[in-house]
């Protein structure tokens, strides 16, 4: 049976994210919404089921009502054929099969060395997101999970007492909003996250501006937003994000890469970092055939995490100041070397040079027990060599998933 157009776009929600586990990653279908830029009048993003209000209502019906288990999505557009994680899946053992069943994604998007920190889950749905961070950040650390959805955060709460009496510990709180307006849950305090994740939920929102200028004032000074979704290569043109096709292929909501690069900058993330990457490849004739025919053959999709720090002394580019590193080993499951982003992937106990920005990145964050520093800013020796502006996809141009070393014009 397929979807109604409205539908089909709603189908991966606030409640859902994409793939990011080791192996393929493909796109999430959303609902995209038209934000006009000063730069041009074309709209870079369309809300194909009407204003806002509207689009919030059938994103909250799809997922408190038509879905009542995984089992009833319509397409598995977007899932991996790679496994998570040891760790991730003992922490998946432990979770209930209700709060299991009621998520709608096939992935998960979480940074590494969490213990004691506290982690907000935008779009949480049905929780198990948070749940899984839950153990991750142990009994000393926080989780708070956020979505507009009633029914989902239904099932998230009704198992609070479950997860705390399997964990041995209760440090997990839901609370039902609008990622865009984060300022009417007055609990959530300034400067007061170490970590938000998302997967897959910013690209939903009709005010992305609001979304990360509200990331980067619950920040604490050092932590960081970290966040999956789907780009494309340059502005998909007004009439691909009106034709029914792409949204059916959920790729008319991708964002031009460098509308996102600004935007973050613009909100206070100076220096957004790429992780990975993975080609988006269009399967579908008839996809291809209507992109060609648009006389847009060139126009790529490609999923992708980044990384923004809240630093206020990040410069905009890599400068040198003549300073490196030496990871230590010590972060748990990466003894050999440990990677930053898709250009900074730092042996252990090699010295490795770094950007002004980079050495700020592992110094004045969570990172710093674990690197060993050399350098001072006294000197500066011009642009780091290798720093760029062009296409940061590793797999533009190599057409695989991407991680631990990659290529493209990025910093560093």
């Amino acid at each position: 049976m397929k979807l109604p157009l409205a539908s089909l776009v709603l189908s991966y929600s606030l409640s859902s994210g994409s793939a990011f586990f080791i192996g393929e990653t493909r796109s999430r279908g959303w609902t995209v919404v038209r934000q006009a830029t000063k730069a041009s009048d074309t709209p870079l993003f369309i809300d194909a089921t009407g204003d806002a209000d509207s689009t919030r209502a059938s994103v909250s019906d799809y997922y408190g009502q038509t879905l009542q288990t995984s089992e009833d999505l319509k397409t598995n557009a977007c899932c991996t054929a790679g496994a998570p994680p040891k760790h991730i899946q003992d922490c998946l053992d432990n979770i209930n099969p209700e709060v299991i069943a009621k998520y709608y994604g096939c992935g998960l998007c979480i940074p590494d060395i969490l213990e004691g920190t506290t982690v907000l889950d935008l779009g949480c749905g049905a929780g198990r997101d948070v749940y899984i961070a839950s153990q991750l950040v142990g009994k000393e650390g926080k989780v708070i999970g956020v979505d507009m959805t009633e029914e989902q955060l239904a099932v998230a709460k009704k198992h609070v007492d479950y997860h705390t009496e399997k964990f041995g510990y209760g440090n997990v709180e839901f609370h039902q909003g609008l990622i865009e307006k984060l300022e009417d849950i007055t609990s959530l305090e300034d400067n007061s996250v170490d970590v938000i994740i998302s997967n897959c939920v910013i690209n939903l929102c009709p005010d992305k501006t609001s979304v990360l200028e509200n990331c980067h004032r619950l920040l604490k000074p050092g932590g960081e937003l970290y966040f999956s979704d789907v780009y494309a290569n340059r502005r998909v043109p007004e009439k691909l994000q009106k034709d029914e096709v792409m949204w059916g292929e959920c790729l008319s909501g991708a964002l031009y890469w460098n509308d996102f690069q600004n935007l973050a900058k613009k909100c206070g993330f100076a220096d957004p970092r790429l992780v990975e990457d993975s080609v988006i490849t269009v399967n579908s004739a008839e996809v291809e055939d209507t992109i060609n025919k648009s006389g847009n053959s060139d126009l790529k999709f490609f999923s992708a995490t980044y990384r923004l720090f809240k630093i206020d002394e990040l410069e905009p580019f890599c400068e040198d100041y003549g300073q490196a590193v030496i990871y230590k080993g010590t972060i748990p499951r990466f003894e050999s070397g440990y990677s930053l982003d898709n250009h900074h992937y730092m042996e252990t106990g090699k010295i490795f040079p770094v950007c002004g920005n980079t050495y700020r990145m592992l110094n004045d964050t969570r990172f710093k027990d674990h690197f060993e520093f050399i350098g001072n800013w006294d000197k500066h020796y011009g642009i780091f060599d290798g720093c760029g502006t062009s296409i940061p996809f590793a797999s533009a141009t190599e057409g695989a998933t991407t991680g631990v070393k990659g290529g493209g014009g990025g910093c560093c």
